[in-house]
């Protein structure tokens, strides 16, 4: 399974193997959501409200297709890599920040927070149709909650799991690498 955590303009992806009694983490990386050659595309909602009024809605356009291409191009080839390697993904789980609702929120720039997070999320579930894998999406906020429950292990036995099967890899492992992972483990 892969779990991302996703971000405005990338996501963390970690691919976890095995079963939900013994997952194990064998691969995480960043990916693109957005495209480095036109720098709008990672905060476009911002782009967008300081447009001119008459411009807003085709630059909306075009940055959500860019945002839409990227997150495709960014998945497939990520799959591609991992079938070059013998592994098959099953899905895919996103931990995102909030789904709330953008038309709820008064204050213009939280607004423009919360759709850039609704079109990041959007194109990763778009882009995970495309290829036919199951998508799941939770909220960070209470996926340690979610995961005790469905896991039926402590939100504290959890944690310390998730840190651990970040030891398989070198570098740091992030609170975003371990929400990913967890995301991944509860849909194995």
């Amino acid at each position: 399974m892969l779990g991302c955590r996703v971000k405005s303009g990338w996501a963390t992806a970690v691919l976890v193997i095995g079963s939900r009694r013994a997952p194990r983490v064998v691969d995480r990386r960043a990916i693109e959501l957005s495209d480095a050659r036109v720098p709008t595309s990672r905060q476009p909602y911002h782009a967008v409200m300081e447009a001119a009024p008459r411009n807003a809605a085709r630059l909306e356009r075009t940055l959500r297709r860019v945002v839409e291409r990227v997150t495709k191009r960014s998945l497939r080839g990520l799959l591609s890599e991992y079938r070059r390697q013998g592994r098959t993904v099953r899905g895919v789980a996103l931990v995102v920040g909030s789904v709330i609702d953008p038309a709820t929120i008064g204050n213009d720039h939280i607004r423009a927070h919360a759709l850039e997070g609704q079109l990041f999320r959007a194109a990763l579930e778009g882009a995970a149709r495309a290829v036919r894998l199951p998508c799941a999406t939770l909220v960070e906020r209470a996926l340690y909650q979610t995961a005790a429950t469905r896991l039926k292990r402590s939100p504290a036995a959890l944690r310390r799991t998730v840190t651990e099967l970040g030891d398989a890899l070198a570098g740091p492992w992030r609170a975003d690498e371990k929400a990913a992972t967890l995301a991944a483990w509860l849909a194995l």
